[in-house]
């Protein structure tokens, strides 16, 4: 068993940060267990905690507190935005179109399918190779008048960044709303509302050091938006539910340090994931880099390793201590390669080789040197083994 465990795997989820913990703490126990919407002391003392989370999460994006509908996470804001969003045009008597690219989140392309569930259409818009979206395809949708377009700032599989300035000022010339997964991207980008024309921005605690379980979704236009879920009507009424205290707790602290840290930790994480290509390529040098000549973030890597299979990969490295992911950790046990790596054309034999090492606020200069001088034989061994099991 190895003696060194290396965690890769922070775009999939991060270890909850102490500060964090020491700020949720008070509500998970007998301190400030009360319901917030109740008008006692039990109550107001919650409801205080959970207004001043508002306070700091819509502060650190750069938003107005009664902008910030908190959430059971990223996939819950996504299909809000989406759904909700469908929902809305089709009260207003307009068509319920939903536009997404093709390399979203499960959460968004779901939800888009959802929308034709109920009655509505799906546009998927294509991507290059690079990862960027095709603007020719986003510019033929928004003649149609779509009820959203969604995409994603920074893809949580291959790092791409997305000019969302550009295609959020597309949308409101349009007059359509705009919405982006900021999931990946809040604590690595500079992410404000205030920079751009989004209508939505979605972001989720346990990737920015919070608990799984609460994430926010920006609503700078309620009219926009009709609830999914229905009940006593908090949250302004578009997110029903009594809400998560001690998770919005969390989430405001998590918030502000990824604000007050961006600058330091982006420029340190970017070093890592350069020394990390680096190595890797010096280990095994025909590996493939996903993305590699476009904008992407700081943390996320992406190699395809020709002749080797990323689930037998995963699993030696594993053995071997370090943890990484095969292309989108909610993919796990599919037997079909990424989705987002074959819509940027991506051949299928290299996509079924590929693995996602994504670095966070508790990687290090040895975790980096750790998962490089064990990659080579993991290769080796996992490419021989193949070879075998295509002769046999």
């Amino acid at each position: 068993m190895p003696t060194t465990h290396v965690y890769l795997d922070h775009a999939a989820t991060t270890p909850v940060r102490p500060e964090v913990l020491d700020a949720m703490l008070p509500y998970l126990g007998s301190q400030s267990f009360g319901n917030p919407s109740s008008s006692h002391r039990f109550g107001r003392a919650a409801r205080a905690g959970l207004e001043q989370a508002r306070r700091e999460v819509a502060a650190a994006l750069g938003a107005e507190p009664n902008q910030i509908i908190f959430t059971s996470g990223g996939t819950e804001a996504d299909n809000l935005a989406v759904v909700g969003s469908a929902l809305a045009a089709r009260d207003r008597g307009q068509p319920m179109v939903a536009c997404v690219s093709a390399i979203e989140h499960k959460a968004v392309l779901a939800a888009a399918h959802h929308v034709v569930h109920l009655g509505g259409q799906e546009v998927i818009l294509p991507v290059g190779s690079d990862g960027v979206l095709d603007f020719d395809a986003l510019d033929r949708a928004l003649s149609e008048r779509p009820a959203v377009v969604s995409v994603m700032w920074v893809n949580n599989e291959v790092g791409v960044v997305q000019p969302v300035k550009a295609i959020a000022d597309r949308c409101c010339d349009a007059g359509c709303a705009f919405h982006t997964d900021a999931v990946q991207a809040f604590g690595k980008e500079p992410v404000s509302v205030t920079d751009f024309e989004c209508t939505f921005l979605t972001i989720s605690g346990h990737k920015i050091g919070a608990p799984k379980g609460i994430g926010a979704l920006v609503v700078k236009d309620r009219k926009a938006v009709e609830a999914i879920i229905h009940g006593g009507g908090q949250q302004f009424g578009i997110r029903p539910g009594t809400e998560n205290v001690a998770g919005a707790v969390a989430l405001g602290r998590a918030a502000q340090l990824a604000v007050e840290e961006r600058e330091a930790e982006s420029a340190r994480l970017s070093q890592l994931r350069d020394d990390l290509v680096a190595r890797l390529r010096a280990a095994v040098p025909d590996i493939h880099v996903a993305v590699e000549s476009s904008a992407r973030a700081v943390n996320i890597v992406s190699v395809s390793v020709p002749g080797a299979e990323s689930e037998a990969m995963l699993m030696h490295l594993d053995l071997a201590g370090v943890a990484v992911s095969g292309g989108s950790a909610c993919s796990t046990g599919a037997v079909e390669p990424s989705h987002v790596l074959l819509a940027m054309g991506m051949p299928r034999e290299l996509a079924l080789g590929t693995l996602r090492f994504s670095l966070g606020h508790d990687s290090t200069v040895a975790d980096i040197e750790r998962a490089a001088d064990v990659f080579p034989g993991v290769v080796s061994k996992v490419r021989k083994l193949s070879e075998v099991l295509g002769r046999a």
